[in-house]
C-alpha cells in the first residue's frame, strides 16, 4: 500500500492505493477524487466529443503486458473547430465498476493538466504478474469542461519475468526423450491433468518454444481474437537471437477450460528458425541440428478463489511422439504432411499414450543461461482470413498442352495442374482432396508463369521457380483415403507466391483452394487512391509487399532462401510501413533484435549488422546505410508515434556506434564503409561516399533525438559532428575545379554488381546529387541552384545530356528515368519535391520506362520487385542469382506519396502528428486529377483529399482533435481560397500565414474542412 500526493492546479490531491494481487482486489477506500473542472465558457457548436482508442503499450486490452510502467495512450473525437484537450485523468482499478472518482483501487493519477495523450506512463503501485487490471481515462477540453467517460478497457500482465524462472512456476525446457536432432517426424508432446477445482473463472496459457509451435487445448488449436471471431497465429513464437532473448506469448484459455473435469495440453513443434539453415553461423545454430523444445504454464483460476498451475517439466505425465502426420518442415523447403499417420484424438483428453516416449529437460537454459525469456510485445503473425485469395484461374497441362479447368477438378499421374491467385501473397495454402490413400500431391509455389523468353527453367506457363535458389519450397500432402475428402493446411512453414503447380502420383480431385494470407502487419491504419489505374496498382504492390515481408521480422523477401531481417531495406521502408500500417510495436520489437545482434554479432560489438536476428551472411566489414538502421528506426519510430520510448531504449547501443565510427575515422570524419553502396542502382556512387552521407545523416537524427529526451550536451555533440562531417564531405567530394561545380562520386569502389548493374562509378549520380541536397552539403545558395539544375539534367537525360556525359550509363535509358538503388530510392521524390521540382516526381511516377516504378506494373506485378528489371515480356527473367518478385524496398516511394502527393506530412518538430503539415502538390503532367489519403495517427484520422476540375481545386481535410496542422494549399490568389463563400483567412480560429509561388499557407484547428481554391 502507497500514500501519494498529487499537486494539481494549486490543489492537493491524497491518495491513497492498494496493490491488486493475482487472486483479485483488496478494496480498500480512497480520497480525493477528480475535482472541479474550473471555469467554464459556454459551449461552442458541435458535439462534446469523446474518447476513444484506448491502448497500453500501443495495443488494444492487450494480454502479457511485461512493462513494469506502461504507456497509455487515446484519442479524442470531436467534430468541433479547436478540440484540444488541457487535461486528463487515469484511472486504473482491479474491476470495471471501480472506474469512478474515488473507487479506484489500483491508481488515480489526479487531474493532470496537459495535452498528452500518447505513451502517457503508468505511475502507479508495482503490478503483480498474470492480473488484469481495467483503466479509462478523463478528458478536459479547452474550455475545462469533462468529455464523456471512455468506455472501460483492460490489460493484462505477463508473468514480469526475464529470467525464465520467476513467474513459471517451475516450468522447464522439455524435450521428446530419445528423440536425435533433425530425425523424421516433428515431436507432438501432450499431458492430461485434472482439475482441483470446481467451477473455472478465468485461465491463462503461458507458452514458448525451441522452434515453433503449434498449441492446444481439449482438443482444439488455440486461436486470438481477430475482428468479431477468431484466427490462428503461424510459427509462434516467431524469431528472436535465441541466446539472447526468446519469447513467450498469453492466451485467453478459458473457454476451453471451463466445464470439464480434466485438461489436455498439447504442442505440436516446428523446426522453424531455430533449426534450420536460415540461422547458419548464428551462435545457437548446430549443423547436426538443434532438440526442439517446449515451454509452458497454464494457469487456472476457480471461482472460490484457489489456483492452479500446469507446466512443462521433466518427470511428469508428458508424453511425446513422433510417429505423428508431421513428417518433415523447414522454413525455405515447406512442409509434408502424411495423413495415413494421423492420431486422431491426441489433442484432447482420454487418449492413449501407450507407446509415447516421455520427455527430457532441454539443455538450452544451462548452455545460454543469460538468454532472456520475455513476452512479445506486439500482434503475433497471423491468418487474416479477410485478405484470403481464391484462384483466379487453374489450367491442366499435359506434357506443353494446357486447358482451362475449374474446381473441383480430377487430376492424373502426369498431369499438373497451374493454379493462378491473382496476387503474389505470403501464407499458406489450404486444400481440399479425395483420393486413394497413399496418393502424393505436391504444392510447389511460385511468384511467376515462365513464357518463351530468356531465363525461363520450364515450358511456357509452368510455374517458374529458379529464383527461389536452394528453396524447395514444396507443400507435400499424402492422402489417408477418407471417402468425405481431407483437408490441409500447412503451419509449420511460409511460402510467397502467386502460382501453385499440383501434381499427384495417383488419380486424386482436388476440390478446393485457398491462398491464405500471413502477415504481422495486421491492420492497415493508411490508404491511398487516385484516379490512375496504373498508380493505384503501384499503391497496391507495395501494400501487398509490406503483407508479404512483414512476418514477424522485416524480410528482405519471403520465397527463397534468404527471407532474412536484412537492415538496408528495413530502415529505408520504415517511414512508409509506418504509414500504412501499424507497425509501431513490431519495428521496435526488431530494433531489439537488431540491439541484440550488434552485442553479438557486429563488428568489435558496435556495428549494427546487416541482418538480424541471425547471423546468416553477417560479416565483419563496414556496411554504412544498412548498420545506420539501428539509429534510423528508432528515429523514425518515434516521429511517428510521438512515443520517445524507443529512443531511450537504444541510446546505449546507438552511442556505441557512433562513437565506434569516430574511434575508426578520427579527424578525417569519414564513414566507416560501405559494402553495398546503393545496392543495384543503374549509375553507381562510390561506396564510401554513400557512407559519409550515412555517417552525416545518423549524427543529426542522433542531435534531433537527444534534444527531444533531454540529452542536451549530447545533442550539442552531434550537431559539432554534423557540422564536421559535412566540411569534411564538401572538401572531398565537391570540386569547383575550372569553375564547375563537380560532385565526385566516381571516387573509390562501386558496390558489389550481381547480374547486369553497372560496374563502374560516375561523378554527379542522381544518388549523391540527393542526399547533397538532403543534408545541405554545399556551402552556398548558388551551389544548392546548381546541384538541383545537375539533379534535374540528369534526370531529364534529354538528348543534350547524354551528348554531353558519353561515357555515363545514363545514355542507355529513356529521358525523365531515375537512376538510384536501395539508398536514394526513398530520397528521390522527397528532395525533387523540396527543391521545387515536384513536376519531375511526378514525371518519375508515371514513367513505364525501365527504370521506373511502373516498369513492374506494365509487366504485370502484383507486388514490388528487387531489381528494377527482374523481368520483363520483351528481355524476360533477370539474373537469377538476386531477383525476388517481392520486395518491398523500392516500394519506399509511398512514403512521398503520403506526405507529398496526398499531403499528410509529420512535421519533424512534433512528432507524432500532434502538429502536421497538410501540403498536396497537384500532378502537373495532368495524369492524376483526384487523389484521397488518410492515415490514422495517434491523435485520430488525418484525411487529405483532393480533385482539379477546371482550373478549380477543391480539398478536404480532417485534423483530428488534439492536433493541429498547417495547410499549404495550391492558389493563384489567397482570397479565392474558401469554405463555402467565406475566406479562409476569416474562418474563426483558422490564421493566416503568408502567399509564396502559388502556394497559401494557414495554421488550422481541430475540425473538418472543405474548401475551393482558383488555380488560374
Amino acid at each position: 500500500m502507497t500514500d501519494g500526493v498529487d499537486s494539481t492546479n494549486g490543489r492537493t490531491v491524497r491518495r491513497r492505493t492498494v496493490l491488486t494481487t493475482a487472486l483479485g482486489a483488496v478494496p480498500v477506500a480512497m480520497a480525493g477524487g477528480i475535482g472541479g473542472a474550473g471555469p467554464a465558457s459556454a459551449a461552442p457548436a458541435g458535439d462534446r466529443g469523446a474518447v476513444e482508442g484506448l491502448t497500453v503499450e500501443h495495443r488494444t486490452d492487450p494480454l502479457g503486458v511485461d512493462a513494469p510502467r506502461p504507456r497509455f495512450g487515446w484519442r479524442t473525437t470531436s467534430t468541433t473547430r479547436g478540440r484540444r484537450q488541457t487535461a486528463y485523468q487515469i484511472l486504473v482499478a482491479s474491476t470495471p465498476d471501480r472506474l469512478t472518482a474515488g473507487r479506484a483501487d489500483v491508481w488515480d493519477s489526479g487531474r493532470v493538466a496537459s495535452a498528452d495523450s500518447v505513451a502517457v506512463r503508468y505511475a502507479g503501485p508495482e503490478l503483480r504478474a498474470s492480473t488484469r487490471y481495467h483503466w479509462t481515462v478523463r478528458v478536459w477540453d479547452e474550455n475545462g469542461r469533462a468529455l464523456p467517460g471512455a468506455p472501460a478497457a483492460h490489460f493484462e500482465t505477463g508473468l514480469l519475468g526475464t529470467d525464465g524462472v520467476t513467474g513459471w512456476d517451475g516450468a522447464r525446457w522439455i524435450t521428446m526423450a530419445g528423440k536425435a536432432p533433425n530425425s523424421a517426424g516433428a515431436p507432438l508432446l501432450r499431458r492430461q491433468t485434472e482439475l482441483t477445482g470446481r467451477r473455472v473463472r478465468e485461465a491463462r496459457l503461458y507458452v514458448s518454444a525451441l522452434g515453433v509451435y503449434d498449441a492446444y487445448v481439449n482438443g482444439r488449436r488455440v486461436a486470438v481474437p481477430h475482428g468479431r471471431g477468431s484466427t490462428h497465429e503461424l510459427l509462434t513464437p516467431g524469431w528472436t537471437n535465441y541466446d539472447a532473448r526468446v519469447s513467450y506469448l498469453t492466451y485467453d484459455v478459458t473457454s476451453l477450460v471451463a466445464g470439464v473435469r480434466q485438461v489436455t495440453l498439447a504442442a505440436v513443434l516446428g523446426n522453424g528458425w531455430y533449426n534450420s539453415r536460415v540461422s547458419e553461423a548464428s551462435s545457437y545454430y548446430s549443423a547436426d541440428g538443434n532438440r526442439l523444445a517446449l515451454k509452458v504454464k497454464l494457469l487456472i483460476r476457480y471461482a472460490d478463489g484457489s489456483t492452479q498451475t500446469v507446466v512443462t517439466a521433466p518427470g511428469t505425465d508428458w508424453k511425446a511422439t513422433d510417429t505423428g502426420p508431421y513428417r518433415a518442415d523447414d522454413i525455405y523447403d515447406g512442409q509434408t504432411y502424411d495423413a495415413r499417420k494421423e492420431l486422431p484424438g491426441w489433442t484432447a483428453n482420454d487418449f492413449d499414450t501407450a507407446g509415447w516416449a516421455g520427455v527430457d529437460e532441454h539443455g538450452f537454459a544451462a548452455k545460454f543461461p543469460d538468454s532472456r525469456l520475455v513476452a512479445y510485445p506486439g500482434e503475433s503473425a497471423r491468418l487474416i482470413p479477410e485478405w484470403d485469395r481464391t484462384p483466379q484461374s487453374v489450367t491442366v497441362y499435359t506434357g506443353e498442352h494446357g486447358e482451362a479447368a475449374t474446381l473441383p477438378l480430377t487430376l492424373h499421374p502426369g498431369e499438373t495442374a497451374v493454379i493462378d491467385l491473382g496476387q503474389n501473397m505470403v501464407g499458406v495454402p489450404r486444400y481440399s482432396l479425395r483420393g486413394p490413400a497413399g496418393a502424393q500431391v505436391a504444392f510447389k509455389p511460385g511468384e511467376m508463369l515462365n513464357d518463351a523468353s530468356a531465363g525461363a527453367d520450364g515450358p511456357v506457363g509452368s510455374v517458374y521457380r529458379a529464383n527461389l535458389r536452394s528453396a524447395k519450397a514444396t507443400s507435400t500432402y499424402i492422402l489417408k483415403g477418407a471417402p468425405e475428402g481431407e483437408i490441409h493446411q500447412d503451419s509449420l512453414t511460409f511460402y510467397g507466391f502467386r502460382y501453385v503447380s499440383v501434381t499427384t502420383t495417383g488419380t486424386v480431385t482436388l476440390t478446393d483452394f485457398t491462398g491464405r494470407v500471413a502477415t504481422s502487419a495486421i491492420r492497415d491504419i493508411g490508404a491511398l487512391t487516385t484516379d490512375d489505374a496504373d498508380v493505384n496498382q503501384l499503391i497496391s504492390n507495395v501494400r501487398w509487399g509490406q503483407r508479404g515481408n512483414y512476418l514477424w521480422v522485416p524480410t528482405d523477401c519471403p520465397q527463397r532462401d534468404e527471407r532474412l531481417g536484412w537492415t538496408g531495406d528495413t530502415q529505408l521502408f520504415s517511414n512508409t510501413g509506418l504509414y500504412n500500417a501499424d507497425a509501431v510495436n513490431f519495428l521496435s520489437h526488431f530494433e531489439e533484435s537488431l540491439i541484440d545482434s550488434q552485442r553479438i554479432y557486429g563488428q568489435d560489438g558496435a556495428q549494427f549488422t546487416w541482418v538480424a536476428p541471425g547471423n546468416r551472411y553477417n560479416h565483419p566489414v563496414p556496411a554504412s546505410g544498412w548498420a545506420d538502421c539501428g539509429v534510423v528506426v528508432p528515429w523514425t519510430v518515434w516521429q511517428m508515434s510521438g512515443d520517445p520510448t524507443v529512443i531511450d531504449r537504444s541510446w546505449p547501443a546507438m552511442t556505441k556506434y557512433l562513437d565506434w565510427i569516430q574511434q575508426r575515422t578520427g579527424d578525417t570524419y569519414a564513414g566507416q564503409g560501405a559494402i553495398f553502396g546503393d545496392w543495384l542502382a543503374f549509375q553507381n556512387t562510390g561506396t564510401q561516399l554513400m557512407s559519409d552521407v550515412y555517417y552525416g545523416y545518423s549524427a543529426r537524427l542522433m542531435a534531433d533525438m537527444a534534444r527531444a529526451t533531454g540529452r542536451t550536451a549530447e545533442g550539442r555533440a552531434y550537431d559539432e559532428l554534423f557540422a564536421r562531417i559535412k566540411r569534411a564531405f564538401i572538401a572531398k567530394y565537391l570540386s569547383t575545379e575550372n569553375g564547375t561545380l563537380t560532385v565526385r562520386s566516381s571516387l573509390g569502389d562501386p558496390p558489389p554488381t550481381p547480374g547486369d548493374t553497372p560496374t563502374r562509378t560516375e561523378d554527379n549520380t542522381q544518388t549523391a546529387l540527393l542526399w547533397i541536397l538532403k543534408l545541405g552539403f554545399h556551402d552556398t545558395e548558388a551551389q544548392r541552384r546548381r546541384l538541383i539544375t545537375m539533379l534535374a539534367d540528369n534526370i531529364g537525360n534529354d538528348a543534350a545530356y547524354k551528348d554531353a556525359h558519353p561515357d555515363s550509363t545514363r545514355v542507355n535509358y529513356p529521358e525523365n528515368t531515375l537512376s538510384v538503388g536501395f539508398l536514394g530510392v526513398n530520397v528521390l521524390a522527397p528532395v525533387l519535391t523540396d527543391a521545387g521540382h515536384a513536376d519531375l516526381a511526378y514525371k518519375l511516377l508515371h514513367q513505364d520506362a525501365m527504370p521506373s516504378w511502373l516498369f513492374s506494373v506494365k509487366n504485370g506485378a502484383t507486388t514490388v520487385w528487387e531489381r528494377w528489371n527482374s523481368y520483363s515480356e520483351k528481355d524476360g527473367f533477370g539474373p537469377v542469382a538476386m531477383n525476388s518478385f517481392n520486395h518491398y524496398s523500392y516500394g519506399a516511394i509511398m512514403e512521398w506519396m503520403y506526405e507529398s502527393m496526398a499531403g499528410i506530412a509529420k512535421d519533424p518538430a512534433h512528432p507524432g502528428f500532434r502538429h502536421f503539415f497538410l501540403r498536396p502538390h497537384l500532378d502537373p503532367t495532368g495524369r492524376i486529377t483526384r487523389v484521397k489519403g488518410s492515415h490514422l495517427s495517434p491523435y485520430g484520422e488525418i484525411v487529405s483529399q483532393w480533385a482539379v476540375r477546371e482550373r478549380e481545386l477543391t480539398y478536404r481535410a480532417t485534423v483530428p482533435a488534439n492536433s493541429t496542422a498547417t495547410l499549404r494549399i495550391p492558389t493563384s490568389d489567397p482570397d479565392t481560397v474558401r469554405e463555402g463563400r467565406t475566406p479562409l483567412s476569416r474562418v474563426r480560429g483558422v490564421r493566416y500565414l503568408d502567399f509564396a509561388d502559388g502556394t497559401a499557407s494557414y495554421r488550422l484547428p481541430s475540425g473538418r474542412y472543405e474548401l475551393a481554391s482558383a488555380l488560374g
